[in-house]
């Protein structure tokens, strides 16, 4: 009798769940080694647009792709969780991921997550920082390598950074590991990046390279004001060069087409800047930006948000005082009625 039919009777001999767990178990861990040895663990791709599904073929399409907006996590699912969708997906996406998967989210959006992430308890997930640009679906990608950047820009920090250095690589881009200090730096930097280039390339209706070639004093004008805003709001210090490096990555993706899309997670961050020194009667730190949103009609309901969420902060801080007062009451009732 040769091997096979001594495996199938020893199947047949423990029951019809044994062939199953025979057969299965050791394909998945033989698989998870495979990929584990190449420092890329299997994981899940939550997106299946242009970056979702250039990580996901990038690794020979050995992760989960999740690509309808009813998918969603599972729980029997391991490894790092790539959110490649936009910034307003956040909300659905986290909300209906296993508690016990959420420490396993890496974030890949663009604009300034910081606080939002804090709201969530999510701040010490891993980020990404992209920058690469991907044309068209299954297109490869164009690094974000420049002049002034000869090893490219595209950076990540958190408990997955390597795993997605590592798939950065297999794709054939660069990537750096930051610790959270300096990739927040780097973090700031690239928003100011889209925000400029988005708010002058709208002005004109033009691309990326259009305003670094034909509006250059305009958009280097423009990166130095936000830049020294974030100074003033945060306190953080850029290398000296800002304005070479950006254009230097515009430069690098110059037929990107510009709009001021997601408001809220982009220069809106720069209009809350403005209300919040305008309500405290300091000056505008961003009077160029400023005016360019108001050009574009943006002002307004970015002043009506800032009010809501003033409005929102303010009743939140109210019932936390009303439970901090009633517990303090609660207290002296307490010892009022142990000195009687």
């Amino acid at each position: 009798m040769n091997y096979y039919s001594l495996f199938l009777l020893a199947c047949f001999l423990c029951g019809s769940n044994a062939l199953s767990m025979v057969t299965s178990t050791p394909l998945v861990s033989k698989t998870t080694q495979i990929q584990a040895s190449n420092g890329i663990t299997p994981g899940v791709i939550v997106g299946g647009g242009r970056i979702g599904t250039f990580m996901y073929e990038s690794n020979e399409k050995r992760d989960l792709l999740l690509g309808k907006r009813d998918d969603t996590v599972g729980p029997e699912t391991t490894g790092p969780i790539y959110i490649c969708t936009r910034n307003n997906d956040l909300d659905n996406i986290i909300a209906k991921t296993p508690s016990h998967r959420l420490e396993d989210l890496v974030f890949l959006q663009n604009g300034v997550l910081t606080t939002y992430l804090k709201s969530k308890g999510l701040e010490k997930n891993t980020q990404g920082l992209i920058y690469f640009a991907v044309s068209k679906k299954g297109e490869k990608p164009i690094d974000g390598i420049t002049d002034l950047n000869p090893d490219g820009l595209t950076a990540v920090t958190g408990k997955w950074a390597n795993d997605f250095k590592q798939r950065m690589v297999k794709g054939g881009l660069t990537c750096h590991v930051l610790d959270k200090q300096a990739w927040d730096v780097a973090m700031l930097e690239k928003h100011i990046w889209i925000c400029a280039f988005m708010a002058v390339g709208s002005k004109y209706g033009i691309t990326v390279g259009a305003v670094e070639k034909d509006y250059k004093d305009e958009i280097k004008e423009l990166i130095e004001e936000l830049g020294h805003a974030i100074t003033q709001e945060k306190g953080i210090q850029f290398p000296n060069g800002l304005a070479d490096r950006l254009c230097a990555y515009a430069r690098s993706v110059a037929h990107f087409p510009t709009a001021l899309k997601e408001f809220e997670w982009r220069n809106g961050y720069f209009t809350d800047i403005t209300f919040n020194a305008i309500s405290t009667l300091r000056p505008d730190p961003c009077p160029k930006h400023t005016e360019i949103m108001t050009l574009q009609n943006m002002l307004f309901s970015a002043r009506k948000s800032w009010i809501q969420r003033g409005k929102e902060e303010a009743e939140l801080l109210e019932f936390k005082w009303g439970q901090t007062r009633a517990l303090y009451e609660m207290r002296d009732e307490r010892n009022r009625n142990k000195s009687m």
